[in-house]
């Protein structure tokens, strides 16, 4: 399991860790600072001036997952994690991918008095707070930290916690409490469940070719529907893998219905079948796109968000290209250009066979 410690710079985060691990047997601390710092050295200068703050860097997030995972399976038992998160996506990305490798993750929200961090921060004089793990054993300087300390450094944390935040981890007041006390609340939440498991949505990673069934609804307008799934990054359409033994369209509705609460009567239709090559370290399969026909708005604003989603919209086919990756994207305009002449059409990684227009 994993034990991710959250909360606002100042709040302590790294000297609790470093006391919870002698309280939870067979633990190891793990620090994604050290994956920053790390970045500043390999990542051209260019590339890192255009993020205020290294978990903006994608690579960055997936090498916590990737990091966290290998080092789970090297020691085994759990691993400490402090690190703040205060993007919901980040979070969702970050905890998605553990989750596809069945690992499990506590969030636990340190949460001293506005005015402790408050004091905290100014007294930082726009460095790290070595109290709270600025003062890396790997020399990094935390710069790429700072710019992001140059506004109020609470109003971040304060909209987080005010939102997903607070209602997402487990909440404790420190304010009162020594690193060991702090730490002492951590492992009695962790071991009495008070803290449980994070509840996102767990996909396995794909260890082969998949086949995969999208459903395309739309609304009075025509409007597509795009959904913001919680456990992976970006907008897709309804859908997701087909089971071994199941039927590629009785797949759709299935994930039409867990993703969105939306039932669908009948067979859909299918619209394109998308040959997606290998691209490490994707396995890529066949993606069928299907017809769930128009929707009532209101059962539609009534349902959506769903369980699984963080965010969900009708958009047109222009709107759609700025939302979705563009072999994704071609998908949605073969899918379209079918629906209007009643066809299916094949495509290759996108794109159709010779004899066809867009």
């Amino acid at each position: 399991m994993i034990v991710w410690i959250n909360g606002a710079s100042g709040a302590g985060k790294t000297s609790a860790a470093r006391e919870l691990i002698e309280l939870i047997p067979n633990s190891t601390l793990f620090d994604p600072e050290v994956i920053g710092g790390a970045l500043t050295q390999l990542l051209p200068p260019k590339h890192l001036a255009e993020v205020s703050d290294h978990q903006d860097l994608p690579i960055w997030r997936r090498l916590v997952v990737d990091t966290a995972a290998a080092l789970h399976a090297e020691v085994g038992g759990a691993l400490v994690v402090p690190m703040t998160l205060l993007r919901q996506e980040y979070r969702d990305e970050i905890f998605g991918g553990l989750a596809s490798r069945r690992i499990a993750v506590h969030h636990v929200l340190l949460a001293p008095d506005e005015t402790i961090l408050r004091a905290r921060a100014a007294g930082r004089d726009a460095a790290p707070d070595p109290s709270d793990g600025a003062d890396r054993a790997d020399g990094t300087d935390g710069t790429m930290r700072v710019r992001q300390w140059s506004s109020d450094p609470i109003e971040p944390y304060r909209t987080a916690l005010t939102g997903w935040l607070g209602a997402d981890a487990h909440r404790i007041d420190t304010t009162a409490l020594t690193p060991y006390e702090t730490a002492e609340r951590l492992a009695d939440a962790v071991r009495t469940g008070t803290a449980p498991v994070c509840d996102i949505v767990q996909t396995p990673e794909p260890t082969a070719e998949t086949l995969a069934a999208g459903v395309l609804l739309f609304d009075e307008q025509d409007r597509v529907l795009l959904v913001d799934p919680t456990y992976k990054p970006g907008w897709e359409f309804p859908g997701g893998v087909v089971e071994p033994g199941e039927a590629p369209a009785r797949a759709g509705v299935r994930e039409v219905a867990e993703e969105t609460g939306i039932q669908l009567t009948g067979t859909p239709r299918l619209l394109v079948a998308d040959w997606e090559p290998p691209i490490p370290p994707g396995y890529g399969g066949m993606r069928l796109l299907f017809d769930g026909g128009r929707l009532d708005g209101g059962e539609v604003r009534m349902l959506l968000p769903g369980p699984e989603l963080r965010a969900w919209r009708f958009v047109t086919e222009e709107e759609a290209a700025g939302l979705l990756p563009a072999v994704r994207y071609a998908r949605l305009r073969w899918a379209l250009r079918a629906r209007e002449r009643g066809t299916t059409l094949y495509l290759e990684a996108g794109a159709p066979g010779d004899g066809l227009d867009a």
